[in-house]
């Protein structure tokens, strides 16, 4: 009788990227992916140690991925700006993925990739070296945050978001102008948070790189 099949790390890291398209990190479990593969949790285990491990892994491709051909141009604003929106791009490919990687951050070559990118860039514009990690931990925690929350709206099926605008459309104009006046007089200009979300993303992204030259101490 022949043996189960061996899958690969690779094989197994696509399998698990599928299955979390279908689903969520809450959800998944390495017993569903092993039922997936058809063999038993026991032989994923002598790839990965745990489930975080493998999510972990998982998400560090999707930051592999974005970095493949990458090459920084310009000055360290336009580095950060740029790098950020190619890691927008490469999560909104798989959406389901971003908030595995804002949960289980990844220790790959991926992570290293972009942690390396974004410290020089910050170390580029002048700023103390005493203050680089802290400024890059907060750029990260915006990025990835930015990411999750647009991921979020972007796995809403049709369906759902004809309901959200309902909702949306009734509580704001229909707003009781005596109990909320404000909301009353901007309720025809106000937008539902999945509007125009590349705009708000890069206007958010450029306050905080404002923030940060603002602390950056004179030549």
């Amino acid at each position: 009788m022949a043996g189960r099949r061996r899958w690969s790390t690779e094989e197994i890291l696509d399998a698990a990227a599928e299955l979390l398209c279908t689903g969520d990190a809450e959800s998944f479990s390495v017993r569903r992916l092993a039922a997936a593969l058809g063999t038993d949790s026991s032989s994923l285990y002598r790839h990965f140690r745990s489930k975080t491990e493998l999510l972990r892994a998982v998400a560090d491709r999707i930051l592999l991925a974005a970095m493949d051909g990458y090459r920084p141009e310009g000055d360290w604003k336009q580095r950060i700006t740029a790098l950020a929106l190619r890691l927008r791009e490469a999560f909104g490919q798989q959406p389901q993925l971003a908030a595995v990687w804002g949960r289980y951050a990844s220790s790959g070559t991926g992570s290293r990739m972009v942690m390396e990118e974004v410290l020089q860039a910050l170390r580029s514009s002048g700023l103390p070296d005493g203050e680089i990690p802290t400024r890059y931990h907060r750029v990260a925690v915006l990025i990835a945050a930015l990411i999750a929350s647009e991921a979020g709206v972007s796995t809403v099926t049709p369906g759902e978001y004809e309901q959200g605008m309902e909702l949306f459309r009734v509580a704001v104009l229909g707003a009781d102008p005596e109990r909320f006046p404000t909301l009353a007089h901007f309720a025809r200009n106000v937008r539902p948070l999945g509007a125009d979300r590349r705009a708000a993303f890069e206007d958010i992204l450029a306050a905080h790189i404002a923030h940060i030259e603002a602390a950056i101490p004179p030549s």
